[in-house]
């Protein structure tokens, strides 16, 4: 079961002309893509900071620099010849961090305003977003595939930024919320077909063994 490009492999294509010349230019100042990672972990968590005490313009507009600076560790491993399992292991793990470190800067926020509903939403929007990275991890894991859903990482920074930008941090967290959740039951229904198709063909094997 192939799945189709996803909005991050097409995004990946369009911007390749950019992206390259920009990791170049930093692979020749020395820059390793592990330093890259982590400057972009560490601008993301500056970015939390200003989200907690409710700047969210600014906050967002770090954030946004910072995403834009964490694409460029896997083109400049790429360039450098250097891609391996553990660069793509470590730039993985960070963006989890980095999603933690977002959702619990708007956290803080709404609990230092006694927002109990934005609390909630928060913690669902956190849940949905860590589960349609463990349904896909976990499910590469088992043989399949799961790359697919409305709202993987990169549409989940495009709902939240421009609502952050504009003041709506309880809009961004419920479209999240929901829309994340949604995206992990995506993708179990989608594995759950290829599991299916799975069993189908072992019964089909065994039965012409026999």
């Amino acid at each position: 079961m192939i799945p189709k490009p996803t909005f991050t492999d097409r995004l990946r294509l369009i911007f390749k002309g950019i992206l390259d010349p920009i990791a170049a230019f930093l692979n020749g100042l020395g820059l390793t893509p592990n330093a890259v990672t982590l400057l972009g972990l560490a601008g993301t968590t500056a970015a939390a900071y200003l989200l907690s005490q409710g700047k969210m313009t600014i906050g967002a507009i770090v954030l946004f620099l910072f995403v834009i600076v964490d694409a460029f560790d896997g083109t400049m491993a790429r360039l450098r010849g250097e891609s391996s399992d553990f660069g793509a292991f470590v730039d993985s793990v960070s963006d989890r961090y980095a999603e933690f470190i977002t959702f619990g800067g708007l956290l803080y926020y709404f609990l230092s305003q006694g927002n109990y509903p934005g609390v909630m939403v928060t913690f669902l929007a956190t849940a949905g977003s860590v589960l349609v990275s463990y349904v896909k991890a976990r499910a590469e894991g088992l043989g399949f595939t799961a790359k697919v859903g409305i709202l993987t990482r990169v549409e989940r920074y495009i709902v939240l930024i421009p609502l952050l930008i504009f003041n709506q941090p309880f809009l961004a967290v419920a479209v999240i919320a929901l829309l994340g959740n949604v995206t992990a039951f995506q993708r179990i229904a989608y594995v759950r077909v290829q599991g299916h198709e799975r069993m189908r063909k072992a019964r089909e094997s065994k039965e012409y063994l026999h």
